[in-house]
């Protein structure tokens, strides 16, 4: 890690905020083409700053380790995102990756069959930020507990209050609906909320599906994809999965130099993204027809 590193995801961090102020321009416009297009573009940004966030947890982003969380918590927000908790169960993913121990925080489960219907389903699954409202109701009754293991009373309280920091945001939030701004409320948080969800599943969709989860192996059971400037940009590189697993504490803007050592070596290996969504949909339509024929046998 180096002040070079360090500046590089401090300019990711400026231009996320730029841009989340345009989107927030044009949500409040009078105008409803700009309406739209500044909910979008909130939407996305909210989905980009977890991605952001996701760097902080590892602490890669800043030379102070003390300014991954006072970051990270922020970038989390708008998408219901609890930065210790998030960085709890990753790091346990990262370390039994392959195992029945594996605890992604995202994700679609690959035990299940690649269906259009639980694509869909996991694309859509608003219940998650439901399931987080629970965890903001344990933490400030103090009651918030880890499901995944054990974890020191220090991180547990570090969790509990940013759950109740989460939940003191939502709480204005409606304070300010109800006391007349529902509409700016609306365009500048619920319904962006409602474009990232779905935008964040499509991010983090690639990194192990219809990969060999049965292996320990990262070169077997994660995926790298070469991607664009855009893309590897709008990810955090995470376009570069293999590359990250595979040296988790190296800075994001480092990986690509180990990507062409990974795409030679690495099982799992795709050019582009419509490349990849291009595999998933073969695999979605192939698991339809045999479904179908499956019912016709029967």
């Amino acid at each position: 890690m180096t002040s070079k590193d360090q500046l590089d995801f401090v300019v990711k961090l400026v231009i996320a905020l730029v841009l989340i102020a345009a989107g927030a321009l044009l949500a409040l416009s009078p105008y409803w083409p700009a309406r739209i297009v500044g909910v979008f573009l909130l939407g996305a940004m909210y989905t980009h700053t977890v991605e952001l966030q996701h760097q902080c947890l590892h602490h890669s982003a800043f030379l102070n380790s003390r300014l991954h969380r006072v970051v990270g918590i922020p970038l989390g927000i708008p998408l219901f995102v609890g930065y210790s908790h998030y960085r709890i169960r990753h790091l346990q993913h990262h370390k039994y990756l392959g195992t029945p121990q594996d605890t992604e925080f995202f994700g679609f489960d690959t035990r299940q069959p690649v269906t259009w219907g639980a694509l869909l389903r996991e694309m859509f699954n608003f219940g998650r930020i439901l399931m987080v409202f629970g965890e903001m109701a344990r933490s400030v009754r103090g009651a918030w507990a880890y499901d995944m293991g054990e974890v020191p009373e220090r991180r547990r309280r570090e969790v509990m209050s940013e759950y109740r920091v989460m939940a003191l945001c939502l709480l204005a939030a409606v304070a300010a609906a109800c006391a007349g701004f529902h509409e700016q409320v609306l365009l500048l948080w619920a319904l962006p909320l409602a474009v990232a969800v779905p935008l964040h599943f499509i991010v983090e969709l690639p990194e192990h599906i219809l990969c060999d989860n049965s292996s320990t192996d990262v070169l077997r059971n994660t995926r790298t994809i070469t991607g664009s400037r855009f893309s590897t940009w709008y990810t955090n590189g995470n376009n570069l999965h293999v590359e990250h697993h595979a040296a988790m504490s190296v800075p994001i803007n480092r990986l690509p130099e180990r990507h062409p050592v990974a795409s030679e070596m690495a099982l799992h290996t795709h050019r582009s993204y419509p490349a990849f969504f291009r595999l998933v949909a073969r695999e979605a339509q192939r698991n339809r027809k045999a479904g179908r024929a499956a019912g016709h046998s029967q």
